[in-house]
């Protein structure tokens, strides 16, 4: 079972896959949003090249677990996510994600202007892998 993961932002979306055997996710891509249907259509593209059975999206709570827009933002495009792909679909508090995704990037040598086009996927590779660690036995 492969499972995509999702770090819904307002200009990008990043883009990862797990393979629940080997229980690691890897970033994939970054989608340039250009509208809902066409954001929409490019994941499930993604999805379906690398035939996943399940998608994560990252939910952005604040650090006091509170939920601001951008938290309501991701609530709202999973269930269209869902329909869209046709597999199930759920939400993973994200926080931390970005910062840890820019360490990565950097531990690799990358400079921030490398790492814009990068950081995204990255971000998502983080939720997932979180998601992953949770469900571990």
């Amino acid at each position: 079972m492969r499972t995509l993961g999702v770090d819904l932002g307002r200009v990008r979306i990043g883009l990862a896959v797990a393979d629940e055997i080997l229980r690691t996710a890897r970033a994939v891509t970054t989608v340039v949003r250009r509208g809902e249907a066409e954001d929409l259509a490019a994941i499930a593209e993604v999805a379906r090249d690398y035939e996943v059975t399940r998608a994560v999206v990252g939910l952005p709570l604040n650090m006091d677990g509170t939920e601001g827009p951008s938290a309501r933002l991701a609530r709202g495009f999973a269930p269209r996510l869902e329909a869209a792909l046709g597999v199930p679909v759920e939400l993973f508090d994200e926080r931390l994600s970005s910062f840890e995704a820019e360490s990565r990037l950097r531990a690799r040598g990358l400079s921030a202007r490398e790492q814009r086009g990068q950081v995204d996927a990255e971000a998502a590779a983080v939720i997932l892998q979180g998601w992953l660690d949770r469900r571990a036995p």
